[in-house]
């Protein structure tokens, strides 16, 4: 029986419970001791006596058997961790790009929209398992309206909410929107930012002042294959999704080369402002699972362990 045409399709869950549970053994991973901060490679943050308690998470091989709540396991026969408040806690926020250039993609994947909201809800609730505060935060020619979410893996599902109402729209502006951001965020923390990097401006400047700033930047450039090597032929006519401007270029394994070339000199370039100054950089094709993506590229480059 046909749908009925006023009903709305429901929208596919961004993350799957499969994923979550793959998710529950890592934990966000900051370099920078900050002043008056827990941090410093993360060491003995989570548990420990004398702090306040708040959540439970499953126990892994490895953990601390100390922990382990053994009420629980007389009446459930599972073991359980106990999770502890450690306060003050280094800030994560996460920035996602909501740019027109976004929605471009999905030859061989999903968009690099849907691809930065999957990651950016699995890198919440990360932090959320690990009693994180996370500060999920929009952003395109301006800095958007963010959400701040904590307590616990249970509030995963407001974020996934939040993520799922957001439309990709307009062009970036990079230097706008850092200026914004230190000037909303003046206590420094950890910063992710996903994103295309497509801006007719200059990034590299922008992201060196909010590094400046003392915040510890972990860059994850998202593209399309079609971004890095265009598969056409021939005379084109190319439309910025951003701005509508049109360019007229011939196109053909040497202009192909060519424009990989550059595209991977710049990623270069975001990669060294990421870690000279002691933040991370990870490139991803949206071709590459999300999953494989978090467990692969993203866990060797440190930012998550």
């Amino acid at each position: 029986m046909p749908d009925r045409p006023d009903r709305a399709r429901p929208e596919k869950a961004i993350i799957d419970n499969a994923l979550l549970e793959r998710l529950e053994r890592l934990a966000i991973h900051w370099q920078k001791s900050l002043p008056g901060l827990v941090g410093g490679h993360n060491a003995s943050r989570f548990t420990g006596s004398g702090q306040e308690f708040l959540d439970h998470r499953q126990f892994h091989h490895g953990d601390d058997v100390r922990d382990v709540n053994w009420r629980a396991y007389l009446r459930l026969e599972k073991l359980f961790m106990k999770m502890f408040q450690l306060e003050p806690r280094i800030p994560v926020r996460i920035m996602i790009d909501t740019s027109k250039s976004m929605m471009t993609g999905g030859e061989k994947g999903p968009s690099k929209f849907d691809y930065a909201r999957k990651l950016a809800a699995s890198l919440c609730y990360v932090g959320l398992v690990r009693l994180e505060s996370i500060c999920l935060n929009p952003f395109s020619a301006t800095l958007g309206d963010p959400l701040v979410v904590s307590g616990g893996r249970n509030r995963i599902q407001s974020a996934v909410r939040f993520l799922t109402s957001l439309t990709a729209s307009g062009s970036t502006d990079f230097l706008s929107v850092v200026r914004q951001f230190v000037s909303r965020y003046p206590q420094r923390g950890v910063t992710f930012v996903i994103s295309d990097f497509l801006d007719d401006a200059d990034c590299e400047k922008p992201l060196q002042y909010l590094a400046d700033f003392g915040h510890e930047i972990i860059l994850i450039q998202v593209w399309s294959d079609s971004d890095r090597e265009p598969p056409w032929d021939g005379e084109l006519e190319l439309e910025d999704a951003e701005t509508g401007r049109v360019v007229q270029l011939p196109f053909g394994e040497d202009v192909r080369g060519s424009y990989t070339a550059a595209f991977d000199q710049y990623s270069a370039k975001l990669r060294t402002v990421a870690l000279r100054n002691g933040g991370r950089y990870v490139g991803l094709s949206t071709s590459v699972a999300v999953e494989d993506a978090i467990f692969g590229p993203l866990l060797r480059s440190g930012a998550v362990q």
